[in-house]
């Protein structure tokens, strides 16, 4: 089901517009009665996500969230400005 609207109208309702199209609607706007542009809903090419697809692909390492030595040592005791002082 198609719908034309003048370009006020568009600009004054958009956001109902766009539920319209949403719904399914497909908008023609029209610029002094001719037809100049086209609001259409968004096809989605994307499958539905499915949970657990990478299951057995992946592996995280155990310490992978232990704390970095080096990185503690520039955050605890590094200079405030390495580039002050030879860039460490």
């Amino acid at each position: 089901m198609a719908g034309q609207v003048n370009m006020y109208e568009a600009k004054t309702h958009l956001s109902k517009l766009i539920e319209r199209v949403e719904a399914g609607e497909e908008i023609v706007i029209a610029r002094n009665g001719r037809p100049v542009a086209r609001l259409v809903p968004e096809q989605r090419s994307r499958s539905p996500r499915e949970p657990g697809a990478w299951a057995g692909r992946i592996r995280i390492a155990d310490d992978f969230d232990d704390p970095d030595p080096e990185l503690t040592e520039l955050m605890e005791d590094g200079p405030i400005f390495p580039q002050e002082h030879g860039g460490r």
